[in-house]
C-alpha cells in the first residue's frame, strides 16, 4: 500500500455532516416518524463511505463504524433539520447548496483514501465517484425517486468525477500541498455543479437508433 494523505478527521466529519442533512430534508418533506429521518440520514450520509470501504477496499471494520464521531455527525444533521426544518424544507436553493458541498468533500475523501489504499488511478476514481454519489443513490432508492446520479440532470456524477480527477492532477502533477489539493478540488466541484444548477447546464439522455436503422418505405403513389 501506498502511504497517502489522509484528510483532516474534522473534514471527513463535515461532509457526513452535509450528506445526511440532505437525507434529513427529504424525510422531513415526506412526513417521515422520527425513525424514518434517522435512517434516512444515516443511509444518506455514511451510505457512500460504506460502500467504499465494504465492498471495494475492505480493510478492516469500516471507518464509520470504528469511529462514533461519524454516528454523532448524522445525528447532529437529524437534530439540525428538526430544529431548522421548516426553513431548509422550502428553501430549494439551500439544500442544493448543501448537497453540492458535500458532493465535493466526499470526492475527495474517497480518491484520497483508494489512492492511499494502493489502487491504481482508473479503479481509485471509480471508488471516489462512487463514495461522492453512494449517499444520494441510497437516499433517492430508499425514497422511491429515479436516482438523480443516473437521469439527465445538472452534473451530479459528472461533478464528482471532475473532482475526483481534479485531486490527484493537483496533488501528483502539479505538486500541490495536499490539504492545499483538497481544498481547491472542493472547490472546484462545488463550483461545477451550482454552475450547472444556476445556468441549468443539462446531461442529454441517449439515444439509439440501432446499428441498422430501418429504412422508411416511401408511399407509392396510386396509379
Amino acid at each position: 500500500m501506498q502511504h497517502g494523505f489522509e484528510l483532516p478527521l474534522a473534514l471527513d466529519l463535515f461532509a457526513v455532516f452535509l450528506m445526511a442533512a440532505t437525507g434529513a430534508i427529504e424525510a422531513i418533506r415526506r412526513r417521515f416518524d422520527l425513525v424514518g429521518l434517522l435512517g434516512l440520514s444515516l443511509a444518506t450520509g455514511l451510505g457512500g463511505a460504506l460502500i467504499r470501504d465494504g465492498i471495494f477496499l475492505q480493510s478492516g471494520a469500516p471507518a464509520v463504524i470504528s469511529n462514533q464521531a461519524y454516528l454523532f455527525a448524522v445525528a447532529a444533521a437529524a437534530v439540525a433539520c428538526l430544529i431548522f426544518g421548516r426553513r431548509a424544507v422550502l428553501s430549494e436553493r439551500l439544500v442544493a447548496v448543501v448537497d453540492a458541498a458535500a458532493l465535493g468533500a466526499y470526492a475527495v475523501v474517497g480518491m484520497d483514501k483508494s489512492l492511499a489504499f494502493g489502487l491504481a488511478f482508473a479503479p481509485a476514481v471509480l471508488v471516489g465517484t462512487i463514495n461522492a454519489c453512494g449517499g444520494g443513490l441510497l437516499r433517492d432508492i430508499l425514497t422511491r425517486k429515479e436516482p438523480l446520479v443516473f437521469r439527465p440532470g445538472q452534473f451530479y456524477a459528472l461533478a464528482a468525477l471532475i473532482g475526483c480527477l481534479t485531486y490527484p492532477f493537483l496533488l501528483r502533477s502539479l505538486g500541490l500541498p495536499p490539504l492545499f489539493a483538497a481544498l481547491c478540488t472542493i472547490t472546484v466541484t462545488f463550483s461545477l455543479r451550482m454552475l450547472a444548477i444556476t445556468c441549468d447546464w443539462r446531461t442529454a439522455p441517449v439515444r439509439s437508433t440501432g446499428l441498422f436503422p430501418r429504412r422508411r418505405r416511401q408511399a407509392r403513389n396510386p396509379a
